[in-house]
């Protein structure tokens, strides 16, 4: 189920962000949309997991407003396999027939909250708004880590090397002796390696082998 949702993401775009309700109740999802769109929040309404899996998700900030108990595919497990395919969206739990390991089990594996009905407006409404923006600095984040990866990917196998020993602390003259080049050889590398890093300083350098996750030789 959680294939089709992930393969049908679409470009990024500027749309405003989305909060997607599933509940088996039509009351309730009535109640939440209405409640949503009073604050100009963009809604989408789902009757069971199966239904939201089919949506062609938009590529934009969003979280899932989700009952735990519904027909087939319960909102804990849906939970776990939304985040075993690596789909990263807040979710907000709600229940009426709510207990303690049941939310905590929730909130260990990442839920935003666990509201058990009846809840305040203000409590979804406080959930939601700081769900969507952790959605946004994630794709922020994501965005920022992609176009490092551009631009590494831009690297000659030489300069990526060269970066890698750059980032564990090496001077040029030891990088040399590893590489088995010239020290001018290793300076020429590293300059074209912070230029197209687009890095202003070596500890800027450093900060954006961490974000890409590369390993670092020991000394």
């Amino acid at each position: 189920m959680t294939e089709r949702l992930k393969s049908s993401h679409q470009p990024a775009s500027t749309e405003e962000p989305i909060v997607c309700v599933i509940d088996d109740d039509v009351a309730v999802r009535t109640t939440l949309s209405s409640l949503f769109r009073s604050v100009g929040l963009r809604v989408e309404l789902f009757g069971s997991v199966h239904e939201f899996t089919q949506m062609r998700m938009p590529d934009v900030a969003s979280c899932l407003v989700l009952d735990v108990r519904l027909p087939g595919v319960s909102g804990l497990d849906f939970q776990a396999e939304l985040a075993e395919a690596d789909i990263r969206i807040p979710i907000i739990f709600m229940t009426g027939h709510g207990d303690i390991p049941m939310s905590v089990k929730a909130m260990k594996a990442g839920a935003i909250d666990f509201l058990t009905k009846p809840f305040r407006d203000q409590d979804i409404l406080d959930a939601v708004i700081k769900a969507i923006e952790r959605d946004k600095k994630r794709r922020y984040s994501e965005k920022g880590v992609s176009e490092l990866r551009i631009r590494f990917d831009s690297l000659t196998s030489r300069e990526r090397e060269v970066m890698t020993q750059v980032a564990a602390g090496l001077m040029n003259k030891q990088i040399a002796a590893e590489l088995g080049i010239a020290e001018i050889t290793v300076k020429v590398h590293r300059a074209h390696v912070m230029q197209k890093m687009k890095a202003r300083s070596l500890i800027d350098l450093i900060g954006m082998a961490d974000l890409l996750g590369m390993h670092r030789p020991k000394r």
